[in-house]
């Protein structure tokens, strides 16, 4: 049912103590909406039985529906926030057609039921520290919402071109928690321009709200305190699945993720050659369900968001379908601790 694949650090390592949850530093969470369903049970192993294991500092850094899943990880109760966060993303509802207006007024009421009222709990976590990202507009994606589709038009052209040409138009932004920096972000690592902003009370919800804010589909986020002016939008469109510089942490880093790959920016999808790999992969455990166990799942795939369109009229199909999804990770999770519990290195695929 899972797939796990690790760079040449991390299988060294669980051939010498298994996968020790002591050796664990960093936890990255992806960008893609609904997909982070299918991954309820297996977030709600690693958070609530696995991690505890072995309570010590870990960063948690995430993009979009990656950060969201972090946020509820940081509460006391991470197994129910996170099972609540999954009840309320399924129980969406749009009518037909629905604006980016409305989108954002729904996700804004979400993260306010979540998370509001409940930030210092989140940013005081003992084991957690929270590190969300977001990009920041340049130029035509800067406050216009009339010229937001041309500017992420130019985006996807200069995607097209060579990534690094995607710097012009977005920058990208590191919210954190205040009490430690990332150990990855110490310097200089791509062509992106990032900025670091101390996560508080203040801004939390407003960072986790752009991080998710997919252009046309939400609107961008404006002038978010304590980060430098301009508008906000989602982190996966830079960093879709997180392809960043993890071997410069001495430890591991555990990746529970959708898919047994990682693309580097949301604009990246088609283009099958840019996956990632590399020296920044050496200490990376990725695990992911594995092709046959999609296959199995209804309709053969995780949730995503084509299906508020499939289902368009049919909530209560899409929630059935949705619902049997989460419901099915749960083997995910108990297929984790087993592999835990007797750690097989040969069952481990190179990443």
């Amino acid at each position: 049912m899972l797939t796990i694949r690790a760079g040449r650090r991390a299988l060294e390592a669980i051939r010498a103590q298994g996968l020790d949850p002591a050796a664990v530093a960093i936890v990255p969470g992806a960008a893609g909406g609904p997909k982070a369903l299918g991954l309820s049970g297996l977030d709600r192993a690693v958070f609530g039985e696995y991690l505890p294991r072995a309570r010590r500092t870990r960063h948690l850094v995430g993009a979009s529906i990656g950060a969201w899943r972090f946020a509820a990880a940081c509460t006391a109760d991470p197994v129910a926030s996170l099972a609540r966060f999954a009840e309320l993303y399924t129980e969406q509802r749009y009518p037909p057609r629905a604006n980016a207006a409305f989108v954002s007024r729904s996700a804004r009421a979400m993260v306010a039921e979540l998370f509001a009222g409940r930030e210092d709990e989140i940013l005081g976590c003992s084991d957690y520290r929270l590190h969300v990202l977001a990009v920041r507009g340049r130029w035509p994606l800067t406050r216009s919402p009339i010229t937001t589709p041309i500017g992420f038009g130019m985006a996807a052209f200069a995607n097209a071109v060579g990534r690094r040409h995607l710097a012009r138009l977005l920058e990208r932004t590191v919210f954190s928690d205040s009490r430690e920096p990332l150990p990855f972000l110490g310097s200089v690592f791509d062509a992106f321009h990032t900025h670091r902003v101390h996560l508080d009370r203040e801004n939390l919800n407003e960072a986790l709200l752009a991080s998710a804010s997919i252009p046309m589909v939400l609107e961008g986020v404006a002038d978010i305190p304590r980060a430098p002016a301009g508008m906000y939008w989602d982190g996966g469109i830079i960093d879709y699945h997180l392809h960043l510089p993890y071997h410069r942490a001495q430890d591991l880093v555990l990746y529970p993720h959708f898919v047994d790959r990682i693309v580097p920016g949301w604009l990246d999808k088609a283009m099958p050659w840019r996956h990632a790999r590399g020296e920044w992969l050496e200490n990376v455990v990725l695990v992911a369900p594995s092709r046959e166990y999609i296959a199995r799942l209804p309709r053969r795939k995780l949730p995503d968001r084509s299906d508020f369109k499939r289902f368009a009229g049919d909530d209560a199909g899409r929630m059935r379908y949705w619902r049997t999804a989460i419901a099915e990770s749960e083997r995910l999770g108990d297929e984790f601790l087993a592999f835990v519990e007797r750690p097989d290195p040969s069952k481990i695929l190179p990443l």
